[in-house]
């Protein structure tokens, strides 16, 4: 964390400074951080906040650098249920962490903690994720050409991030998500069988 010299800063007012941007962020936006803000809802003076993050851009880097925006699932057996799993959280609506990360996508495109911020909370963990999917698949003897298992990282990816900018709470149905499995997830790794094509 960024402090200057002089009191030991707080852990406790810290977190809270944190909670209370995410909730802004969440509730409001990027373009509505600020430190009056932040200050009014956490009751808390404006020195306290610039004594731990130079800018606004840097504390959000902070909170929302610290979420984990995708879990790696619980091994289901195969690949189409490891993949399901994986994306089973795009059936529910954006939660608080979500909805936070989502208001800094635009703004991330020019400012570097911002992209920091979304890298660590969603591009790392994602990738995680698709690597142990991979890994399992081998272990189950069906590896993953490379290539396509790097193609999967990219087209979840681009699901990630429509899920953030559309319109709406963020939700699929569970018809669409098993359709997005089936129709684009799945052939992405495991290519058609010459024998299956009419």
């Amino acid at each position: 964390m960024t402090g200057t010299p002089g009191r030991p800063l707080s852990a406790e007012l810290s977190e809270q400074l944190v909670s209370v941007a995410v909730d802004i962020l969440a509730e409001e936006g990027w373009g509505r951080l600020n430190s009056d803000r932040i200050a009014a809802r956490a009751r808390a003076g404006k020195a306290g906040i610039y004594r731990r993050w130079p800018s606004m851009a840097a504390l959000a880097r902070h909170a929302v650098g610290d979420f984990s925006l995708v879990t790696i699932p619980e091994d289901a057996g195969s690949l189409r249920g490891d993949l399901t799993g994986l994306v089973e959280r795009w059936t529910r609506p954006l939660d608080r962490e979500e909805r936070a990360a989502a208001s800094i996508v635009g703004a991330a495109r020019h400012d570097g903690d911002l992209q920091a911020a979304l890298e660590a909370a969603l591009v790392q963990p994602l990738a995680a994720a698709v690597a142990e999917i991979g890994a399992r698949s081998e272990a189950r003897g069906e590896p993953i050409d490379a290539h396509r298992l790097a193609l999967l990282g990219s087209v979840l990816e681009a699901f990630w991030w429509q899920r953030y900018t559309a319109s709406g709470d963020g939700a699929m149905t569970a018809g669409q998500v098993d359709a997005v499995v089936e129709e684009i997830l799945l052939p992405t790794v495991v290519p058609a069988r010459e024998d299956a094509r009419v």
